[in-house]
């Protein structure tokens, strides 16, 4: 592959001072390594996985009540066993780790700023794992969350792993009954629940979500309720947070294994039921310090930002974050309100260190032609993160030239399943444009073809080959692992396809293309979709675009682009621009055959495309069998789509039951 420009380089005080090179010089001391720079550091740690991972447990400082038997243990990756016999406390190790004053900073949309101080963050934490356990709350209970990104969250998450019971949160602005097919899977015993929220300067109320919650899932005993808009004006039998932990108690930490379920994270669910993954203690704690101290460069005097919900993995990164010494900040609002300069003007009034968000934002961003340097100098940031979708190459130069020349673009991939990022952030790297800078530590990453072999500089299907251990322990409810199998270990035997095209350059550098369940094949070529979106997206008359496949009889292949505009621009000269610009940056085989105008993109609730279930329904399938209309953030969309897809379905003659 050709090499795309550099368009930052660490310099050398940079790399020099990072922990990345501080670990290097205490593997090669304590292994007698002659371990040089990354590439080295990284063969290391996927050949020899239990030196490696021993190491990090042992640098870190985890504080723990027992050494464990054995670093992992296994005979296929589905069935790995790490840290046997040892025992540790994810919350005293997050919560003792961090050494700042002011570990947590809450933000909302009103400009207000609480600062948490580390007195309150203690005190807090114990009087509500004090409250839970008055409440029956034991070891392996599940509570459940149902709190925007304010400091509470916080507190609820750590009380509930001081305790030994299992964390599972959903954000406010879900539907009920999104909420409750989450839920209802792992029959919370408690729920700690919020009246409303604000966003984009309206108030919304969710006592009537939160009252079906408790009427539909059986389990749930107690209610803790935040009063935080003013709805709950019948509090009926649901306890007070603020009363119920306006005390000074400090927290009791439960000692307990390695592997002891942490927390319940969930998929997307855009076909079915979302699955209930449960990752462990030990896993999630040391997965998490590898990749903020070594990937992100956090340590003590930094602050981290990642503006996200309580519903979208990246929540539980930040909440880890207090464990490397840096402040975790969080921001509970609409990334564009009262303008779309508003998380910028809070990075540079916060003084942020390390600034995370969706690649749809920075896109958003780059369309709007937003000049953000003109406005905020952000001396204080050192690196800007990207993650949710591919980040195209116009994006990485608009930071560069729109937003800050000298800092560290941090483009980065991984997923829900494994709750962390293994495609990324390197302070000794180069940021090639439109290139994620490097496989994490610990992450035995490839690119297989069709036949599963390896392949370098073409796209292929990411793969993981050796266990990592964040990885699921296993899915709620699947007792045999049955399912775990088939989602993750069906397509290669024994190796974890992640459902991802990537392309792995020579450089070892990586290329994120797309889902590959949504992948485009066209006279017998693969295209990922993100090589159309980039394209699309590009074009600042877009709003945003969908794009999928279908294979006719015969052979024949048929492949609509959806599009929605902003207003104000006339739609069929848009189309022959986006037909042209397609044709001219990849290929005549990548222009679509029809291009629609649509009102919106459908999505799920945690901003997912969600092309196969569109895919199905141009297909013929009934919408129950498509999609789980409650995994939606946008329902509204679903009936401009199925008149379409009827039309489609006539002129291509398929019928109603052509994929059945």
């Amino acid at each position: 592959m050709k090499n795309p420009p550099i368009l930052w380089n660490p310099k050398e005080e940079f790399c020099k001072d990072s922990n990345m090179m501080k670990y290097i010089e205490w593997v090669n001391k304590n292994y007698n390594s002659t371990i040089r720079n990354y590439q080295d550091l990284y063969k290391w740690s996927i050949n020899d996985l239990g030196n490696f991972w021993e190491s990090l447990w042992n640098y870190f400082g985890i504080k723990r009540d027992k050494e464990p038997d054995k670093i992992i243990e296994y005979s296929d990756m589905m069935n790995a066993q790490w840290f046997n016999g040892a025992r540790m406390n994810y919350a005293e190790n997050i919560m003792n780790l961090s050494k700042q004053e002011i570990p947590i900073i809450g933000l909302d949309e009103s400009g207000a700023s609480r600062s948490i101080s580390r007195e309150e963050l203690f005190n807090k934490v114990g009087s509500l794992s004090k409250l839970l356990r008055e409440y029956g709350v034991k070891e392996g209970d599940r509570v459940a969350s149902f709190l925007p990104n304010i400091p509470e969250s916080l507190f609820s998450l750590y009380a509930t792993s001081s305790i030994g019971a299992i964390w599972s949160s959903s954000s406010p602005d879900f539907g009920s009954k999104g909420i409750i097919d989450r839920f209802h899977q792992i029959s919370p015993k408690v729920l700690i629940g919020i009246d409303g929220y604000s966003y984009n300067g309206k108030k919304f109320d969710r006592m009537g979500v939160l009252k079906d919650i408790v009427e539909k899932i059986k389990s749930i005993e107690a209610v803790i309720l935040l009063n935080k808009e003013g709805f709950a004006s019948e509090r009926g039998n649901f306890i007070d947070f603020e009363s119920s932990t306006n005390t000074s108690h400090q927290p009791e930490f439960k000692s307990l294994p390695f592997n002891h379920p942490l927390w319940i994270l969930y998929s997307s669910g855009t076909t079915g039921i979302p699955k209930a993954i449960v990752q462990s203690q030990g896993g999630i704690l040391l997965e998490h310090l590898k990749l903020l101290k070594l990937h992100y460069d956090l340590n003590e005097g930094k602050k981290f930002f990642w503006y996200t919900t309580t519903g979208w993995m990246m929540w539980n990164l930040v909440a880890s974050s207090m464990s490397t010494g840096a402040t975790a900040v969080v921001y509970d609002g609409s990334a564009s309100y009262p303008d779309n300069y508003s998380l910028w003007s809070l990075a540079e009034r916060e003084r942020i260190s390390f600034f995370g968000v969706s690649a749809a934002f920075l896109t958003f961003n780059m369309k709007e032609s937003l000049n953000v340097k003109e406005k905020f100098p952000l001396e204080y940031m050192y690196a800007i993160g990207s993650t949710g979708s591919p980040l195209p190459p116009e994006a990485f130069r608009y930071i560069y030239n729109n937003v800050k020349k000298d800092v560290w673009l941090a483009s980065i991939s991984g997923g829900t399943d494994v709750c962390t990022s293994f495609l990324g952030g390197c302070p000794c790297s180069p940021v090639y444009e439109g290139e994620l800078q490097c496989i994490n530590l610990g992450a035995d990453i490839h690119s297989f073809d069709e036949e599963g072999n390896d392949i370098i500089d073409s796209m292929g299907e990411l793969v993981i080959k050796k266990p990592m251990p964040s990885m699921p322990i296993y899915l709620w409810g699947d007792t045999n692992k049955e399912k775990l199998k088939e989602t993750y270990f069906s397509t290669y035997d024994g190796i974890w396809r992640h459902g991802d095209w990537i392309i792995i350059t020579s450089r070892g550098t990586a290329i994120i293309l797309g889902r590959s369940d949504s992948t485009l094949k066209r006279k017998g070529i693969r295209i990922g979709t993100a090589e159309i979106y980039r394209v699309v997206d590009e074009m600042r008359e877009v709003k945003d675009s969908l794009i999928v496949g279908i294979e006719l009889s015969g052979g024949e292949y048929y492949m609509p682009l959806f599009v929605s505009l902003k207003s104000g621009y006339d739609f069929p000269e848009i189309r022959e621009r986006i037909r042209e610009n397609i044709r001219m940056n990849l290929s005549p085989r990548h222009v679509p055959d029809d291009i629609i105008q649509v009102k919106d993109i459908p999505k799920t609730i945690n901003g997912k495309k969600m092309e196969v279930p569109i895919k199905k329904i141009i297909m013929g399938f009934p919408v129950e069998k498509s999609l789980n209309v409650a995994s939606m953030a946008n329902p509204e969309c679903l009936d401009e789509y199925l008149k379409i897809a009827r039309e489609i379905r006539k002129k291509y003659n398929l019928g109603e039951n052509y994929s059945q």
